[in-house]
């Protein structure tokens, strides 16, 4: 299954949900398709989805799909690589009224050259994006959480000394 996740953010993403019914429609994409489609106004014709997911709905949805395809939000891209998800993300752009700037195009790059997902820069490709994930490894996720908070508590430390 494919899961789609568009965030929980103000802003309509249609153009992606139109390209997947597209690719259902002309026989590219055989997958079952499952979105949660957030703001967006378009409705698709040949897939589930739901607005708004709850938690437990949202984790039941990653765990059943072996691709998830989502914005270029950090916290869905993490989200979807902790759980070894084979992801393909598709920036959000400004000039859609997707979003207020074009930042995503580089969250995208970085979680690229880490080699954790498939950037999408070009709707078009999304039916080739989908072909070429099948064969793709990608790294593991590592957490830097941990790091981070010795590193905090190092600082402390030595503060109080």
């Amino acid at each position: 299954m494919i899961f789609v996740t568009l965030g929980s953010q103000k802003f309509q993403f249609d153009r992606l949900l139109k390209k997947i019914d597209e690719l259902i429609q002309n026989g590219e994409l055989k997958d079952k398709v499952f979105a949660q489609i957030g703001y967006c106004d378009y409705v698709p014709q040949n897939y589930e989805y739901k607005k708004f997911l709850n938690r437990e709905e949202f984790g039941m949805s990653m765990e059943k799909s072996s691709i998830v395809i989502t914005h270029g939000g950090t916290g869905a891209i993490v989200g979807a690589v902790k759980k070894k998800k084979k992801v393909i993300a598709v920036p959000r752009l400004s000039k859609y009224g997707e979003h207020v700037d074009n930042h995503q195009v580089q969250i995208l790059k970085q979680f690229e050259e880490m080699d954790l997902i498939l950037p999408c820069y070009d709707l078009d490709e999304l039916g080739k994006k989908l072909e070429e994930i099948n064969w793709m490894d990608f790294r593991t996720y590592q957490s830097n959480t941990q790091r981070i908070i010795s590193s905090i508590e190092e600082f402390i430390e030595g503060m109080s000394k």
